[in-house]
């Protein structure tokens, strides 16, 4: 069986009000940690929410406990906030991109140790040093703390021995740092429309970004998909209750239904809203027929419809064929040949014999 590994984030990020990570004192049975609060702290939430001053250095704490019986490593990681393609944020390590529109990066504002080495039951702080921007900065830079047991040698040994699923866990706070109370309108831009794959099926991929440093909260997303030149709609979505980080890029996708994706010209229509905000957008984009061949040998959804290619087979059968009964005629050629040569010479013999008499 296939070693699979799940890492299971135990994330201390669920919703409060309009945004909020929770879990002030994790008791996993590795390690715990909870948040301590400076006084610029703002609201109730455990989450650090800070309001800072341009230029502002500050240290803030996050206390560790190991609650295992031997010596552990926590492995530290900073993100800035993402949003994935079904509209969730991500505060974790993550593969997809910046967007243009950020201009400065959670990574570049805190930085920390990359591990915090803990003796058997130890508690110790995690320290977090943000410098802000010099310059006013209107809106939110947003990331995620990122804490996970580094596997002993021993647990690695065991890991590679493993079978089945093996669970990870891990944490994550979030940070919001903000320098005033300014209310900052969102505002969203299309950038392309373009196929793929979504989960390894046919999609049309509608690329927009938050180009303000505020939450998107609330958005649903609907799309549809024509051909060019005409009205009939091949494909359509509508996907609600999404949320986009500050300037963050979405690739929402739109699947197609396990069928076939063909070259040519089409159009999309899009439209987001967001409370009282709306957005709408038409997009013309073109399929490759390279791009069409490339994911339609990819879409697990069409491998699984081909099955076996019967026309392969009849194909390699007749070829098999074909050279059995070449083998066989040629056998045959050769084996009346052989017995005529035979029949000759024992003619040859007899009337050798008749002469001698």
């Amino acid at each position: 069986m296939k070693k699979r590994i799940s890492l299971c984030l135990l994330i201390g990020l669920y919703i409060v009000t309009l945004f909020g990570f929770a879990l002030p004192a994790h008791a996993e049975k590795q390690f715990a940690y909870e948040t301590i609060k400076p006084e610029n702290h703002q609201g109730d939430v455990q989450y650090f929410n800070l309001l800072m001053k341009p230029g502002q250095k500050q240290t803030v704490q996050i206390m560790l406990t190991n609650r295992a019986e031997e010596e552990q490593t926590i492995t530290i990681g900073l993100n800035g906030a993402k949003t994935n393609s079904n509209g969730v944020l991500e505060y974790g390590p993550s593969s997809i991109k910046n967007d243009a529109s950020l201009k400065y990066d959670f990574k570049d504002i805190v930085k920390g140790p990359t591990e915090v080495t803990l003796g058997p039951k130890e508690t110790a702080p995690l320290n977090l040093d943000i410098t802000m921007p010099e310059t006013s900065y209107d809106g939110k830079i947003v990331g995620g703390i990122y804490m996970k047991s580094k596997p002993s040698k021993k647990e690695e040994e065991a890991k590679k021995k493993a079978t089945g699923v093996i669970n990870e866990y891990a944490f994550v706070v979030g940070m919001v740092l903000q320098e005033n109370d300014t209310v900052v309108t969102p505002e969203l831009k299309l950038n392309d429309v373009y196929a793929g794959l979504s989960n390894y099926r046919n999609s049309i991929f509608a690329n927009f970004s938050n180009i303000s440093a505020e939450f998107v909260s609330g958005m649903t997303v609907e799309m549809e998909v024509s051909k060019k030149g005409s009205e009939a709609v091949l494909y359509d979505t509508k996907r609600a209750d999404m949320r986009m980080a500050p300037n963050s890029l979405i690739e929402f996708p739109l699947e197609m239904n396990g069928d076939q994706m063909e070259a040519g010209d089409y159009k999309a229509h899009i439209v987001v809203t967001s409370g009282e905000q709306k957005w709408t957008w038409d997009k013309a984009f073109k399929i490759t027929k390279e791009d069409a061949d490339k994911y339609n040998a990819q879409d697990v959804t069409l491998i699984q419809e081909r099955g076996i290619d019967w026309k392969l087979i009849a194909m390699i059968a007749g070829g098999v064929f074909i050279v059995f009964l070449a083998i066989f005629f040629g056998v045959r050629t050769i084996n009346k040949k052989k017995k005529a040569q035979k029949k000759g010479q024992k003619n040859g013999a007899k009337k050798k014999r008749k002469a001698a008499k």
